[in-house]
């Protein structure tokens, strides 16, 4: 099974002229393969490669990246890692090579599989990583454990919902949203 490490609690704090974004960054680690989830803003490069360091890799052994879209909160610090492989909503990447593919269930290593979640964006994936202590998800269906119920920037509301119930169905042991700290489904979880 793999194992999964959030190397950055994501956050957005409006503050006006002074806002702040910061996204939900982990590392996965599945036999060989060394993965990291939405390289995006944070507040230094330190907040990825130190704990990537602590975890005993260096940014030259990250074998694959995975962006759930394309917004810059997500994919600011994806040259970070030179030997990775780039994975998006329709290929995967890299230096000169462009690999056409369908995200929905195309296994990044043994235990860590793609699936295609649209709401935020249209072209939104999950990445689904098998561990000994259950299913994890990493998603942009919520921001973080509270929600937002409705995304403000959905282009058709409904996916988020129906992309959530199919997340769910997967029967998580938890959530990496896009902007916030890992959490179990509970009650009151946005659906």
């Amino acid at each position: 099974m793999a194992d999964l490490i959030v190397l950055a609690d994501g956050y957005a704090r409006d503050g006006g002229d002074d806002s702040r974004v910061g996204s939900s960054v982990s590392l996965i680690r599945d036999g060989d393969a060394a993965v990291i989830v939405d390289p995006g803003l944070v507040r230094s490069r330190a907040a990825i490669l130190d704990p990537l360091s602590q975890a005993g890799l260096r940014a030259e052994d990250v074998t694959d990246v995975v962006i759930s879209h394309h917004h810059p909160d997500h994919t600011l610090n994806v040259a970070l890692f030179p030997n990775a492989r780039l994975e998006d909503h329709w290929a995967w990447y890299r230096d000169d090579l462009w690999v056409s593919r369908e995200a929905e269930g195309f296994a990044v290593s043994p235990n860590v599989t793609l699936m295609e979640t649209p709401g935020h964006t249209a072209q939104d994936i999950s990445t689904v990583v098998r561990t000994d202590d259950g299913i994890v998800v990493c998603t942009h269906l919520w921001w973080m454990a509270d929600g937002p119920a409705e995304d403000p920037y959905a282009p058709d509301p409904r996916l988020v919902h129906d992309n959530r119930a199919r997340v769910l169905d997967l029967q998580p042991a938890l959530i990496v949203p896009g902007h916030g700290p890992a959490f179990a489904i509970t009650a009151d979880t946005p659906r």
